[in-house]
Parts: C-alpha cells; structure tokens; sequence
C-alpha cells in the first residue's frame, strides 16, 4: 500500500519560513520523480516544484523561483520543500505526489498523491 504523508504545514507571518515534508512508503523512492503541487480556495491545482529520482534535475514553478528549495532524502524515502520569504499568495493546500522515473509538471501525470497540508500566510 503506498502511503504518502505531508507534515509542516501551518499559519505563519508574511517573510516567515516553513519546511513541509512528505514521507513515503510501499513505493521504490529511489525510483520515482517527487512533485509539490498546491491548490488554493476556488482556483485549479497548480505546479510548485519537482525533483528527479536522483536530485539532479529540479524545476520550479515561476512564481516560486528563489524563495523555495525542494529536497530529498532517499535513505529516508522524503521529499522536503524549504519555503522562505513567504508571501499571503502561498496560502494553499500544498500536496506531494510520486511518479516513477521522469518528472513532470502535470499533475495528471502523477499516480500517487497525499492528502495535503495547510500552509495560510497572513499579511
């Protein structure tokens, strides 16, 4: 049974920092691309970042280029999204998602998901 599980997520100040992690289970990590996906009330899932199998390709999402870091541990089966200088517009749902060898921006591309964390930043 794959399991992915966000953690991190809360309420915090515009400028503070978070670190959202997601742990996995019942999947070869090694061998899949990790994506962080966020959703905001009323408007459509969109891309924040991905990482390939083996860290070395990374891609992010415009909006965040330069304020957020995406991370993983294979020997922990976790993908990390370091978020500084956070501003009111990152107020959303954050997902992780997996998909074997390649990563995409697409989050239909995505197999598995987890269930989400909060991230509310107030001005």
């Amino acid at each position: 049974q794959v399991q992915l599980v966000e953690s991190g997520g809360g309420l915090v100040q515009a400028g503070d920092s978070l670190r959202l992690a997601c742990a996995t289970s019942g999947l070869t990590f090694t061998n899949c691309a990790m994506g962080w996906f966020r959703q905001a009330p009323g408007k459509q899932r969109e891309f924040v970042a991905f990482i390939s199998m083996s860290g070395g390709r990374i891609l992010y999402a415009d909006s965040v280029k330069g304020r957020f870091t995406i991370s993983r541990d294979n020997a922990k089966n976790t993908v990390y999204l370091k978020m500084d200088n956070l501003k009111p517009e990152d107020t959303a749902v954050y997902y992780c998602a997996a998909r074997y060898v390649t990563p995409t921006m697409n989050s239909q591309d995505y197999r598995y998901w987890g269930q989400g964390t909060q991230v509310t930043v107030s001005s």
